[in-house]
């Protein structure tokens, strides 16, 4: 059966998606999304988020703790012949001025942009699954002020560098390797 025959596609639920995320209209993002929806992101503090309620929690902890939140679509949006699946690459920006709940982390009243790509899949109409790819270190790093990728070379890299060795040979002791 053609898309069209089952409702919307993945690629225009998507639009429609980061519509209704800009336009702070929780219900009708919810509202696109099939009951059993899965939704992984790596700002999640538990990921994935499963079902409706869940990822209705999440988008409106985002809304409070980033008022100003926003999508740019960066374009194109590459979607399957089918319609069942597509990826969209977008841009987010946002100022933490609220609690982020969970876990409760402060405001920093620092803004945040960063690109990320989501892919959605969607069956008769309804957003079934999306994953989230974006780099959190990179988003934290904004949000904090502080680098927390090493310098190579510097002290902070060779003691990670070696803290890791440790980790890395007490998980061998404890494998019998």
């Amino acid at each position: 059966m053609p898309p069209e025959a089952k409702g919307l596609d993945a690629s225009v639920l998507a639009e429609q998606s980061l519509e209704a995320w800009n336009a702070r209209d929780i219900p009708r993002l919810v509202d696109l999304l099939a009951e059993d929806v899965e939704w992984y992101d790596p700002a999640m503090s538990q990921p994935p988020a499963r079902g409706r309620s869940a990822v209705r929690a999440f988008a409106e902890a985002v809304l409070r703790a980033f008022p100003d939140f926003r999508y740019e679509v960066l374009g194109p949006v590459c979607k399957a012949p089918d319609g069942s699946r597509c990826a969209i690459h977008w841009r987010i920006t946002a100022t933490h001025t609220a609690v982020l709940t969970p876990p409760g982390f402060a405001p920093t009243g620092r803004r945040l942009s960063m690109e990320g790509i989501d892919l959605i899949e969607a069956q008769d109409g309804k957003v079934t699954r999306i994953l989230t790819c974006f780099d959190p270190i990179a988003a934290a790093e904004q949000l904090l002020a502080l680098r927390l990728r090493q310098a190579p070379g510097s002290i902070r890299e060779r003691l990670m560098v070696g803290l890791q060795r440790l980790a890395a040979a007490r998980a061998r002791r404890v494998s019998g390797q």
